[in-house]
Formats: C-alpha cells, structure tokens, sequence
C-alpha cells in the first residue's frame, strides 16, 4: 500500500464521508475517542494513528484503505478482475478492445497507487501494440512495464523484457533483440530460474531473430526448448472464463480472498492463449527446418498451420511474415502464382521500419519470379529494394546472397561494372552458414537433454 495520505486530506475525506452516512461527531468517536478529537482530526490539526483510523473506518462502514488513501474497497480485486477481461479480449484477436479497456485500468491503477495492477496494464498495453504493429508504442509501455517492476524478481520481469525485444526485431533491430533475450535467458539458467512460463516465452521469442540471421541450429533448439515446454491444457479458455464468472460472484459476496485466487488462474490461462502466436512460431521453425531438407510438402504443411494459427489470433504482421516463408516453399513447388498472389497480398503489411526482412525476403522472391518470367526490369526493382532494406536489418547472410542475385541479373543485362559492385556489396557481407557474430549461446537448462527424447516432438 503507498504511503498514507497528509492529515488535512484524510480530516476532509473522513468529514465528507460522516456528513454522507448522517452522523454526528460524537457518534463517530464513541466509544473510543471525543467529538473535539474528531474535529481536530477533520480540520486536519492531528495525524490519526492506523489504530484510531480502523475505529472511524469501522463506525462508517469503509475500508481502512479508503481512508488511508482513498482507496475504494475492493479496487485491486476490481482491476484485476478488469484485466482479465481485457486478457480475455486480446486471446480473442480484439485488440483494439482490449486496448481500451488496458487503458482504463492503467490510469485508475496509476491514481491510486497500485504498481502492480499498473505494471500488468502496460504489459497488456504493449502486447496490443505488437499485435496491431505499433511497435514504437509497445517498445514505450514496455519499457515502462519494467520501470515499474525494476524490484522484483527476474521471471516477473521476462514478459516486459520479452515484449521489448519483441518490438525492437518487428522493427529490423535483429542483434539488439537477440541480446536481450539471450542474456536473460543467460541469467535465468545460471541463476538456477527455471521458471518454465518465463523460458517458453523466451526460447519461443528467439527463434524468429535466429532465423533472420542465419543462426539456424540455435533457432532449432530454442523451438525444440519451447514445444518440449508448451502447456498442455485441453481448453484454456473455457477454464478461464469459468474462474472469471467464479470470481465475480465472491467478489459480490465479498470474499475478496478468494475472489483473487480465482482471478489468479483465471489470468494465468489467458496468458497462456497468447502461446497460440508463440507455438505458431515453433511450426513455422520446422516448416523452415523441413524447407532446407527439401521435404517441400512437410514444409508447406507446417507454415500452412503456421500461418491459420496466426490468422486465427489476428496478429497481422506475423501472419504476414509466415505467409512469405509459405510462398517460398510454394514457388519451389512449381506453384509460383500461387506464390506471388501471396506475397502481394501481404506487402503492405511490411515496412523499413516493420518487419523489414521479410519484406526484403517478399521482394527477393517476387524477383526471383519475374525473372522466370522474363521481366527483368520488374526484377530489378523488386532486388533494389529488398537490398535497402537488408542493410538496415543487417541481415548479412541474405544481404550476400541477394548481391549474386542482383549481380547475376546486370551481368545478363550488359551491365558488368554495376554487376561488379554488386558482387563486391556482397562478398562485403559474405557469413558461413548458420553462423553470426553473436558470442557464445545462453546457458541451457541443466535438467533437460539437448537431443530429441521419445517423448519430444521431432524437428
């Protein structure tokens, strides 16, 4: 609880109150005080200790927190029961409803002091923001998030931490992201943390930078940590809105106890429904897995589901993404309409400043296209721009490999010397397979073997 309110605010509230209920000062203090203690109380002459503010709290029928601070009765069960609901809307795909309704919480959180209910109101805030693409919002309310949980343990900071390198790889911050999630996950093992909610949102979180960057063996274990980690829960949601009804009805009864412990479970199934985007990420890694062993109709089953699942939770700029790897699989399965009508319908969900290497990955393959289809000049375009975009990512092992791209089509086209300089661009960037200049991969947990066990889904 904060800090109690100054002796003049408190002396008007109680006043206010009293004058509301028709008592007297007298029948205020009796038994224990006088009616001038009390007047001296309300003029805000006397700081009233806890002891004679239970008493007056208890003769008015309020909270002692309500006089304290102004706090009405039950206002933190309320909110959390307000977050859940919210929780409830951004499971659904309604996050501009759940925005709004963040939102509400959030300032009445902030005006009554509640840190916590505050800090879970930014959290949701942020996870709309990414779901909606406005990344440099989601990257503000988390990094405020974690202001307001800076003294509490690591697991209850991950999501915030989780959220942030969410919004900084959505924007093409590739290496900046994986720092933040590999150290925290460093921290987490090392420091014996193996909390399993806070590690499958970060093993599932890194996959998609790992990809980006052509570190391939991490992304695969990191999906292979996270599926082995994925709840198994029948229905979460229907369990969820069964604690929220249940919460209601004791917080009406005014067991507030008991209320929060079923808000508690209720809150902690809507958090897992958001593991929909993040095991959508897992089928996609082994669609991309299945993609580089040339099991092309693996692969396309498995960014298939990626992708429904995805379109399912309305998460736009993931859906997008998926949909690039899909029309790959799909062009080098002889179906390069297919392809191409795919990756033009999600263009527009791509920009340098969101999702840029899959937009680069959309135009190096709608490039690609329309050089089988002998419009080179289409081509050009499409590599020109995917280039741009690259050397913003930094995306090293794709940047070297659209220059031979680019090269080879202005040397076809009687263009030698800017074909040259494109070779050179590349060789500029040139990476080994599966390799970064990351440093050495975050501690694993020390209780789980790294090659597949019987009872974990293959790659």
């Amino acid at each position: 609880m904060r800090e109690r309110d100054e002796p003049e605010v408190v002396g008007r509230r109680v006043q206010r109150l009293r004058a509301q209920r028709g008592l007297t000062q007298r029948q205020l203090a009796e038994p224990a005080y006088t009616p001038a203690y009390i007047s001296t109380l309300e003029a805000g002459r006397v700081r009233a200790s806890d002891e004679a503010l239970r008493h007056i709290a208890d003769r008015l029928g309020v909270a002692f927190e309500e006089l304290a601070v102004g706090r009405p009765a039950h206002l933190a069960t309320g909110l959390r029961l307000r977050l859940t609901e919210a929780q409830r809307l951004l499971a659904d795909g309604r996050a501009e409803e759940a925005a709004v309704q963040y939102g509400l919480v959030r300032a009445e959180a902030e005006a009554h002091g509640l840190g916590c209910e505050q800090a879970d109101a930014l959290l949701g805030l942020g996870e709309c923001a990414l779901e909606t693409g406005a990344l440099s919002e989601a990257r503000d309310c988390f990094e405020r998030a974690e202001e307001h949980l800076a003294g509490k343990a690591l697991p209850m900071r991950v999501p915030a931490v989780r959220g942030r390198a969410v919004a900084h790889y959505l924007a093409g911050e590739l290496r900046y992201a994986v720092y933040l999630l590999e150290s925290t996950l460093d921290e987490l093992n090392r420091g014996g943390l193996h909390d399993p909610d806070a590690l499958l949102l970060l093993y599932a979180s890194v996959i998609g930078p790992y990809m980006d960057m052509g570190a391939h063996a991490r992304a695969a274990q990191a999906a292979e940590f996270a599926l082995a980690l994925a709840p198994r829960a029948g229905d979460p949601a229907l369990i969820a809105r069964m604690h929220r009804s249940v919460a209601r009805t004791l917080l009406a009864e005014g067991r507030i106890a008991e209320a929060d412990a079923s808000l508690a479970k209720a809150a902690e199934l809507y958090a897992q429904l958001r593991l929909r985007t993040e095991l959508a990420n897992c089928h996609w890694m082994r669609g991309y897995v299945y993609a580089q062993n040339g099991e092309l109709d693996r692969a396309e089953e498995e960014l298939r589901q990626a992708h429904t699942m995805l379109a399912r939770t309305r998460a736009a700029l993931y859906r997008s993404q998926a949909a690039v790897e899909l029309a790959d699989v799909l062009h080098r399965r002889g179906r390069s309409e297919e392809a191409a009508e795919l990756l033009e319908g999600v263009l527009g969900d791509f920009s340098s400043e969101r999702g840029a290497v899959h937009a680069a990955a959309a135009h190096r393959l709608l490039g690609i296209i329309a050089e089988d289809a002998r419009d080179t000049e289409a081509a050009e375009e499409h590599y020109v721009r995917a280039l741009s975009l690259l050397e913003r990512a930094g995306a090293a092992g794709d940047l070297a490999d659209l220059c031979r791209l680019l090269g080879d089509l202005l040397r076809r086209t009687g263009r030698t010397e800017a074909a040259l300089d494109a070779y050179r661009t590349g060789l500029g960037h040139r990476t080994a397979p599966g390799t970064t200049t990351l440093g050495p991969a975050p501690a694993q947990p020390p209780l789980w073997p790294v090659s597949p066990s019987a009872d974990r889904p293959p790659l």
